[in-house]
């Protein structure tokens, strides 16, 4: 299949999930500005912030269910006007635990129209054009978010129009998605693998899963309150987060090539390094703010945002094809875990340190991560560069992405037919 069909076949899919993470890219970082502006305490804020991963996690586990009861189309919108609607209800309840509580409803209603999408996005792939779609989806969804960053120049935080606006985006992400002609392909719940087998199968994995969630978690969540708190303003704010997301898009691809040609955890134990080394320039103030900030900023977005997928791919070269969807839902739960603890280390870290805390909670994950890393190079061989699943950069955390993931089709690259006896013919005709 053409590049130019594959598009046609998936761009109303692409132009309902780009609409939702525009909006919710926007909303992330309002919150934190608008949050910073109430004089919220900074613990609470923390709690705002991983409530949405909470609420992700659930929603991850609960969308299946009902998905499979009402489906796709009813799940969406469903979903989506209560997202919308939470959206304006930030801006009519400003205090803490209102916000706590939206937002945790807002992770989980974006958790299954996550699911929705991509569960779309998965029955229009095929193995010819899976690799595509992959990529075609992860720029979409990081330009968009990137996009939804520059918005926060468009009104004052401290009002009503930020909030209606990320309320519209969201709403209109609906459109395109319920007016598809695509028919709804079938969803069920993926089995999880265990976290002692999935220990066993790779270490490094399990504790790279969850101190990428509690860095990802962490700078994603408090990198708004963070510059607000280094004194810059909504549109110098909304710079800061725009290169954060940028710099992730960077260096994607360089970091995962380079995995690909050596021991991955080379490069994982490198990046989470030079997360401590940034984190801890940072946190000291050895450079001047501007226009530094902005530079470390980008620069760590460069290496915070790549390290799930990088941890993903080492996981998944000791791991049998038809294992991957199994230990990438196992993997989402650890991810989640860390994305919840994440913006609560980072601001009790900000409360007794000051702005820079943040960043220095990051450096410390940076190093437990380094540290464990190189202890397993100790203990296992690597990984021959020739034996690896080539790199592929992570557009999601649901588990329907794993089955998106062009590596889980990796048996019937082989040849076989779906059929069990068709399958039989075939290996009776092979040589």
């Amino acid at each position: 299949m053409t590049l130019r069909a594959t598009l046609l076949g998936i761009a109303a899919l692409l132009l309902g999930a780009g609409a939702l993470n525009l909006g919710m890219g926007l909303q992330a970082s309002l919150l934190g500005v608008r949050a910073g502006m109430e004089n919220f305490p900074t613990l609470l804020i923390g709690v705002i912030m991983s409530a949405y991963y909470a609420g992700f996690v659930a929603g991850s586990l609960y969308a299946p269910k009902v998905v499979a009861r009402v489906g796709h189309i009813r799940t969406f919108s469903a979903f989506a006007s209560m997202v919308s609607a939470a959206a304006i209800c930030h801006a009519v309840f400003v205090d803490p635990i209102s916000w706590i509580i939206f937002r945790a409803l807002t992770g989980f209603c974006f958790a299954a129209l996550c699911l929705v999408a991509e569960s779309w996005l998965n029955a229009r792939a095929s193995n010819l054009n899976r690799g595509t779609v992959v990529s075609i989806y992860f720029v979409v969804m990081l330009a968009m978010t990137a996009a939804g960053q520059a918005f926060l120049m468009m009104a004052p935080p401290s009002g009503y129009d930020l909030f209606v606006f990320v309320s519209v985006i969201l709403s209109l992400a609906l459109v395109p998605i319920a007016l598809t002609s695509t028919p709804s392909p079938e969803i069920s719940e993926p089995d999880r693998m265990s976290f002692k087998r999935l220990y066993n199968v790779s270490p490094v994995g399990v504790v790279g899963t969850l101190a990428a969630g509690v860095i990802t978690g962490g700078y994603w969540g408090l990198g708004a309150v963070f510059a607000q708190a280094k004194g810059l303003v909504s549109d110098d704010i909304a710079i800061f987060m725009t290169l954060l997301v940028l710099g992730g898009v960077v260096t994607q691809w360089p970091f995962g090539r380079l995995s690909d040609r050596m021991d991955r955890r080379i490069v994982i134990g490198f990046v989470a390094i030079a997360i401590s080394a940034v984190g801890i320039l940072v946190a000291t103030d050895v450079l001047p703010d501007d226009p530094w900030l902005y530079v470390m900023g980008a620069v760590m977005g460069g290496l915070v945002l790549p390290l799930y997928g990088l941890v993903l791919a080492h996981t998944n070269d000791h791991l049998e094809a038809e294992d991957f969807v199994p230990a990438g839902a196992s993997l989402l739960m650890l991810y989640g875990i860390g994305a919840v603890t994440g913006p609560l280390l980072g601001t009790v870290a900000m409360r007794l340190v000051g702005p820079g805390g943040l960043f220095l909670c990051l450096a410390i994950a940076g190093v437990v991560l380094a540290t464990f890393t190189a202890y397993r190079m100790t203990q296992r061989a690597g990984v021959d560069a020739e034996d690896t699943e080539s790199f592929v950069p992570v557009t999601s955390t649901t588990a329907m992405a794993y089955e998106l993931d062009p590596r889980a089709e990796e048996e019937d690259d082989l040849g076989f037919e779906e059929d069990p006896e068709a399958q039989a013919v075939q290996i009776a005709d092979r040589p």
